[in-house]
């Protein structure tokens, strides 16, 4: 497969269109990127990589990094983290209270924002230095230690969390947060703020395209079930209320953040990084929902 010509020509294609959606202003630092700025990286398992536009200028990752924290979690608990989560998708807004109440405290799945709380909430009850710890684990994912957190975004993100903060006193209510829900907030307001790049992400996602293991060491982070898995998580619940639609439309597992970037995973294949701040209506990149689905339909690729 051409990746390099047919990656070019869909870019150009797509960033010649109009550049529609607004970005998550709702938090101050995002606010402030620039609107145009447009970036692809793939990396393939058998080791081609490519990258056109903005593929190495560094953006807040944003809900992806929750891929993260579930799969160090994931490492540590194993099957049992499955007591104090779900694994359905919500069909609601990613911040949303609803189904708390019914579900007794059980996020329904690691990637709203209930679920990434909970998850964050293990790491600290199970880590000594959590933040420290988490970082690590990210960087040992790929070749390159380039990435940390951004004090400002999460600075940012803190100063209007007001739904996060009722969401994690509302599971604390319930008994699934262990720890004081500021210490929870302040380490998910920080894992949130993570940033890296299309290249950088494309490296570090390609565990879950190769069973579980590293393409730089080959070292196994997850078994092969567990990076099933987490593929599977993804391709239900990695964009919120709009994760069917990415099925229907890219067919591939993957994972969106609200600072416009979206990882596209096809196991034993490639992982594919795309980045534009715009969001659509329902929170993902409106170019990188474009792209995306233009990429596999002239690919014919799917992992249906």
């Amino acid at each position: 497969m051409k990746y390099k010509e047919l990656i070019t020509q869909i870019f150009e294609k797509v960033h010649s269109t109009e550049n529609q959606g607004e970005k998550a202003s709702y938090i101050p630092e995002l606010a402030k990127v620039a609107s145009e700025n447009f970036g692809v990286h793939i990396s393939t398992t058998d080791s081609e990589q490519f990258g056109f536009g903005d593929f190495q200028d560094k953006f807040s990752i944003q809900s992806i990094s929750k891929v993260f924290s579930l799969a160090l979690a994931y490492k540590l608990l194993g099957e049992d983290l499955w007591n104090r989560l779900g694994v359905e998708p919500s069909g609601t807004g990613f911040n949303s209270l609803v189904q708390l109440e019914n579900d007794k405290g059980i996020p329904r799945n690691p990637f709203i924002n209930a679920g990434a709380l909970v998850i964050a909430d293990i790491l600290l009850s199970h880590l000594e230095n959590p933040k420290e710890e988490l970082l690590a684990f990210i960087r040992s994912l790929s070749a390159n230690k380039d990435i940390n957190y951004s004090t400002k975004i999460a600075y940012s993100e803190k100063s209007v969390g007001y739904r996060n903060i009722a969401l994690c006193n509302f599971i604390k209510s319930f008994g699934n947060i262990e720890n004081e829900p500021d210490k929870v907030l302040d380490f998910y307001f920080d894992i949130c703020s993570l940033e890296s790049t299309c290249e950088q992400l494309s490296a570090q996602f390609s565990f879950l395209a190769n069973n579980g293991k590293t393409a730089h060491d080959n070292t196994q982070v997850l078994t092969i079930s567990q990076s099933k898995r987490i593929n599977a998580l993804m391709q239900t619940c990695g964009f919120y209320d709009e994760s069917g639609e990415f099925a229907f439309k890219v067919g591939l597992a993957g994972k969106s953040g609200v600072g416009g970037g979206i990882v596209a995973i096809h196991p034993n294949q490639y992982v594919i990084t795309v980045w534009s701040p715009k969001l659509n209506a329902k929170g993902n990149s409106y170019r990188g929902m474009q792209f995306l689905e233009a990429f596999t339909t002239a690919t014919q690729q799917s992992i249906f």
